[in-house]
């Protein structure tokens, strides 16, 4: 019986972007590394993911001549032996486990090693943006900080509870028992003080309640249980706060460096409103951020709406300081998920919904996006212009992405920003909709003309 021949393989017929590719699937336990077939007699092996285990693996990548190397974003496995590829020169691509899972078959570690360097080696896997490395340290910091302060929150309602517990309503009366108010308050409670006229005494000048009805609350019963409760959750809350500051150090010494790599700051930055920079947020950085970004960037990026300093560091942080890997704002917009997702068959678009995506950037942005609808400024009009038409979701969206055009043309381009005004936004609105009656009436054979106003009207 003659034996039907296989069709031959489409990837056969391409050109090889990358002839020197290997890849490796990612694992918590074990590595599994594969290379052409015509370099080594077994060109998939598996190593552990000890130390040791990884500088065999890579010493096995150079003894096969290997250039390039691609592997899926798992977890954090994948972290040293990413470091220790690129400190010995290879070039290494992070790519999304989204952008190969879709094809059907291969479900096994050896597989899957061998179907990742095959896509690899003919350019058809793109590889994830990595900052360079004082931006992945300064990253690093920068979450760790966010991190600690998570933590930090969740012993805020554990003093909550134990004060509740003691029949003190100091959460009714003050609007964070974290602030200045309340941390004297509690601290003196655990130092002794239980008299409510002492307690109420220690109210903060900017408290909104006054120091009658501060004295009306903290009357209650101071059991020992409940104190000790009220004494490790203060402590835990400082504890934490300890290591923010060791946070704040790391990150501006980072910032120091990135500036002297630059050659040089850029002097102080421009004096700003106090509306845009506030010194007495919570849980600000023991430095000036400010002054810090515009050293390093030439141009104070907080004068864009909606950014404010910590926002503006963070968003460094994640997208770094030049945004060079991409092309146009087009082109980071899209990154960040912000931009609609065309799918288009047959000349027609079958959805234009925005990608789901997990970017810390743009959930900073959606952040910043919400705060600035409530402001008297032209992204605060466009906001709610569009909130009011489209939905509050998708305008969130819209002014996130107008945001982000305008960080990136800020840091890469060097722009300025100048708020023209709610009222101007709404003026050039309210012309562009006139102008388009205008030109519908005029297809229709009609012309517009504006209501004189009556005698009624100017005495009215």
């Amino acid at each position: 019986m003659k034996q039907k021949r296989s069709k031959p393989k489409i990837y056969h017929k391409m050109p090889m972007v990358y002839p020197n590719a290997a890849a490796i699937d990612v694992g918590a336990t074990m590595h599994m590394a594969a290379v052409r077939a015509d370099r080594t007699s077994e060109p998939v092996r598996s190593f552990g993911t000890f130390t040791t285990d990884l500088h065999q693996l890579v010493d096995w990548f150079a003894e096969c001549g290997v250039e390039t190397v691609v592997m899926e974003s798992t977890s954090v496995y994948w972290i040293p032996i990413f470091e220790l590829l690129d400190a010995r020169g290879f070039i290494v691509f992070l790519v999304n486990a989204r952008d190969a899972k879709h094809v059907p078959g291969r479900k096994t570690d050896v597989s899957d090693a061998q179907w990742l360097q095959r896509l690899h080696s003919y350019g058809l896997l793109r590889a994830s943006f990595r900052p360079k490395d004082q931006i992945a340290e300064l990253r690093a910091y920068v979450r760790q900080r966010e991190r600690l302060l998570e933590y930090a929150a969740s012993h805020i309602q554990h003093m909550q509870k134990a004060l509740i517990e003691m029949n003190l309503q100091l959460h009714h009366v003050v609007a964070d028992i974290a602030g200045a108010t309340g941390l004297r308050i509690i601290r003196a409670i655990l130092a002794g003080e239980h008299d409510p006229k002492v307690l109420a005494c220690l109210r903060d000048y900017r408290c909104h309640a006054s120091a009658e009805t501060i004295e009306k609350a903290l009357t209650g019963s101071y059991r020992a249980e409940h104190l000790f409760a009220l004494e490790q959750a203060l402590a835990l809350y400082d504890a934490y706060h300890e290591k923010v500051s060791a946070c704040d150090a790391r990150i501006e010494a980072v910032l120091k460096a990135l500036i002297v790599h630059r050659g040089h700051g850029h002097g102080s930055a421009p004096r700003a409103s106090r509306r845009r920079n506030r010194t007495d947020q919570a849980n600000a950085l023991a430095f000036d951020v400010r002054e810090a970004l515009f050293a390093l960037l030439g141009k104070d990026i907080t004068q864009i709406d909606g950014l404010g300093p910590y926002l503006s560091l963070k968003l460094i942080a994640e997208c770094g300081d030049d945004l060079s890997a991409w092309g146009s704002a087009k082109h980071f917009t899209s990154w960040l998920g912000l931009a609609p997702n065309n799918k288009i068959s047959g000349g027609k678009v079958l959805s234009s919904r925005t990608r789901r995506c997990g970017s810390r950037a743009a959930a900073l942005l959606r952040l910043s996006a919400v705060t600035v609808g409530r402001t008297d400024t032209a992204l605060g009009a466009f906001y709610r212009r569009l909130s009011a038409r489209i939905g509050k979701a998708k305008a969130v969206t819209a002014t996130a992405r107008k945001i982000a055009v305008l960080f990136y043309n800020a840091v890469r381009h060097g722009m300025e920003y100048v708020d023209p005004g709610a009222s101007f936004y709404e003026t050039r609105y309210r012309s562009r909709v006139i102008d388009n009656l205008h030109r519908r009436a005029k297809s229709f054979g009609f012309v517009l003309r504006p209501i004189e106003p009556t005698p009624e009207d100017a005495v009215s």
